[in-house]
């Protein structure tokens, strides 16, 4: 009846038991608090049901912030690992359970950390950079989220009951197919990457929708701010992409269930080609979290140098350049797997070539702070953080795209070292600053800045400690995923490595303090205007936060510097002569209860609880056609009730910029 299920499923792991009680007791502890102060009905009526973008991006970033901790305890007992497995000991960590530590860290890092992220400040921002109410389709942005939190459910649930995947965060066969992991653990990754993956394609569809068709009255393309126009690329990378990813699992899907052969070494399969097609989603997929990031950076780089943003057109020019080399990069992750030196000749230069564009973004960002009267606010650290960090992961970049140089250092710790240099640097980096900057767009006060610059630093100087140490063992000949090692000259560096983890570590507590205490602060650190500088931004035109409707009415936006210009005239909030009656979309459950059901029948699918997969298959398919012929619901805010809205936050507004 439970199919694979049992009470052998449990893990038997001293570690692992002690983690499940852990989260058990916290999940108990989260029910009990919601129960006691009654606050069931609110989560469901203004979060679980909502179809504002604004706060689907705040849940976003919440549960990136919950999977963040979980992947960065990976990392973390990795790096006590090797450093307790010296000279060929077995450290705490049994291999097959430290296997599944570096996968899930992976998976966890890039799925659930950086894209929740990225999706988080997209749904925050882009209808307020446009001057849209909401989102192209509403509802599927709900759906959207709720399958990504889905699918980090999924996830985690694999460390109470069964196994993850101990494959690597790509799964290559022939490891990742029946004969080598029997187990539950590859269908684990399947079932989470497919949900996961459905929602950022439905989010990708979404935006572009967003952006094309809901910008403001006489808003051209290039009138539209830097990221926004990141955003834009970032929607055609996952709409080109993703439905890679969903095929190639589906293939491996199909391996494991059904016995097909598409990935294997026997009747007509090849691995190499789930290696070519994996990395064709793979590699648009890192420029689908770093180009958001690039446009967090133009938006606080040029606010803290008080100058609009150097090079504007170039800006654009270099972004939809980036967008379409990504897709002509992707052999570079595997120069070493005989493609043919003039495959390798081709995919190398391809690899500099899209080093350029990236190169432009980067003195633009210098030439914006060049002679600007900058203020070292704890998003401008970030910024700058980032120059630095990421100049050097692209410059290493650029070492490995040479094939023969590539050789030497493929599948080893300066491969890892690149990559976190680079993912770090720029997603990381830039996640933090923007999310610290726009905070008081999201909930109208600032965070403690003595806490974020303290959260900056020690991510700085934890990251040169933690990955630098890398490089060195790369070239000495350390390959990634050693459990154990008997090198004595390795010792002092991983020593170093463990440090920095443990500095992150002190940087993430920081983060969660300057939240803390900022929230704590509230009342004295109100922010209701923002402080922009690039005129082309139209979020700052509405008050802080935004109102459920975002505006009261959304003027022309012809003119890039009208809004910057009435803001330096005293005028930028100026009330509109006449209000009108607002359409705006209700809440809907629709997207919950889908995505719940798709949810369970993927864990039903893991586990071969065919019973369940059927019964959760035909409730998703009768919600969808409920929801699909169930009259819309949407409803119209009188002009009268925005009046009162407005004239509160007007009143509100007026006696903040007076004490200013």
């Amino acid at each position: 009846m439970f199919g694979k299920l049992g009470l052998d499923s449990i893990p038997h792991d001293p570690i692992v038991q002690v983690t499940i009680v852990f989260m058990v007791l916290g999940a108990l502890g989260v029910f009990a608090g919601v129960t006691y102060f009654k606050k069931w009905g609110y989560l469901w009526n203004e979060w679980f049901t909502t179809v504002d973008h604004k706060k689907i991006g705040i849940m976003y970033i919440i549960v990136s912030i919950i999977m963040l901790l979980r992947g960065f305890a990976d990392a973390l007992m990795m790096r006590l690992q090797l450093f307790l497995a010296k000279g060929g000991g077995e450290g705490y960590l049994h291999p097959e359970h430290y296997d599944q530590i570096f996968t899930a860290h992976g998976v966890i890092m890039i799925f659930f950390v950086a894209m929740g992220l990225v999706v988080g400040m997209m749904n925050i921002l882009v209808p307020l950079q446009i001057g849209a109410r909401d989102v192209a389709f509403p509802l599927l942005n709900s759906l959207s989220f709720w399958l990504f939190a889905g699918a980090a459910g999924l996830t985690m649930a694999s460390l109470v009951l069964g196994e993850f995947a101990a494959t690597g965060w790509m799964a290559y066969p022939p490891l990742s197919g029946i004969q080598y992991s029997p187990g539950v653990g590859v269908d684990y990754y399947i079932w989470a990457l497919q949900a996961s993956g459905l929602g950022t394609l439905l989010t990708g569809v979404n935006f572009f929708v967003t952006i094309i068709k809901m910008r403001a009255p006489g808003m051209k393309l290039m009138d539209m701010p830097i990221f926004t126009w990141t955003v834009l690329c970032t929607a055609v990378l996952i709409i080109a992409a993703f439905p890679v990813l969903t095929a190639t699992i589906a293939m491996l899907t199909l391996d494991r269930y059904f016995d097909f052969h598409f990935f294997t070494n026997e009747l007509g399969g090849s691995p190499m080609l789930y290696v070519n097609l994996i990395w064709t989603w793979g590699h648009p997929e890192v420029y689908i979290l770093v180009l958001p990031a690039f446009g967090l950076f133009s938006e606080i780089t040029a606010t803290f140098s008080r100058k609009t943003l150097f090079g504007y057109k170039s800006m654009v020019y270099a972004t939809v350049a980036i967008t379409v080399l990504s897709f002509v990069v992707w052999v570079h992750h595997f120069f070493t797997m005989g493609a043919g030196a003039n495959v390798n000749a081709f995919f190398g230069l391809m690899t500099m070539v899209i080093a350029i564009p990236t190169g432009v973004k980067i003195f633009s960002w210098l030439f914006t702070m060049y002679k600007g009267r900058i203020t070292y606010t704890t998003p401008m650290l970030w910024t700058l953080g980032f120059l630095v960090t990421f100049g050097i992961g692209g410059l290493t970049g650029v070492l490995m795209a040479v094939p023969p140089a590539d050789f030497l250092v493929h599948n080893s710790l300066f491969l890892i070292a690149h990559f976190h240099n680079v993912i770090i640097g720029a997603v990381v980096f830039g996640m933090f600053g923007g999310i610290i900057f726009y905070w008081p767009k999201m909930f109208g006060w600032k965070l403690n800045e003595a806490w974020g610059k303290a959260a900056f630093w020690f991510w700085f100087f934890g990251f040169y400690f933690a990955f630098m140490p890398l490089y060195i063992l790369g070239f000495m000949g350390m390959t990634r995923r050693l459990n154990t090692y008997d090198n004595p000259q390795w010792d002092p560096y991983l020593a170093i490595a463990l440090v920095g983890a443990v500095l992150i570590a002190l940087g993430i507590a920081c983060l969660l303090m300057q939240i803390i205490v900022g929230f704590l602060q509230r009342n004295d650190n109100l922010d209701l205007t923002g402080d922009p500088w690039d005129g082309r931004t139209l979020e700052w035109s509405t008050s802080s936060p935004a109102p459920f409707y975002n505006f009261a009415h959304v003027t022309d936006h012809s003119g890039v510097d009208r809004f910057w210009s009435d803001k330096e005239n005293g005028v930028a909030y100026a009330r509109p002569a006449k209000y009108e009656d607002i359409h705006m979309p209700t809440n809907r459950s629709a997207g919950f209860i889908l995505a719940g059901f798709i949810t369970v029948m993927s864990f039903a699918l893991v586990w071969h609880i065919w019973w369940l997969v059927i019964v959760s298959f035909v409730a998703t398919i009768i919600t969808f056609i409920v929801s699909s012929f169930t009259k819309k619901v949407d409803y119209y805010v009188p002009a009268a009730e925005v009046e009162r809205i407005e004239n509160e936050r007007y009143a509100l507004l007026e006696k903040h910029l007076k004490k200013d």
